[in-house]
């Protein structure tokens, strides 16, 4: 398994009317355990996210149902492999 961060930047008029179904979406997605951490950035003009998938390829099966995605609210997306080594919420080696 792999870590990702995804950033995003809100297409303006659109976000805040999906937000409730990207939220949902998430919300099922960190129960699962994908998705460690998310939230908005930059006073709502865009929002992080760290998920764990298998390779690129699911994340972005994955992060292509996001409802932001699907009804127009990503003015852009950048997803980054991150490999964390050092943190409080790592297990002990």
């Amino acid at each position: 398994m792999a870590w990702f961060l995804v950033e995003i930047e809100y297409v303006p008029e659109k976000f805040a009317e999906v937000r409730p179904r990207h939220r949902d979406f998430l919300v099922s997605l960190a129960e699962q355990g994908v998705v460690a951490i998310a939230g908005p950035v930059d006073d709502d003009k865009g929002g992080v996210a760290m998920y764990q998938a298998e390779n690129r390829e699911e994340l972005q099966k994955l992060i292509d149902q996001d409802p932001y995605h699907l009804e127009g609210a990503i003015a852009q997306r950048k997803v980054r492999e991150f490999k964390p080594v050092i943190g409080a919420w790592l297990p002990t080696q």
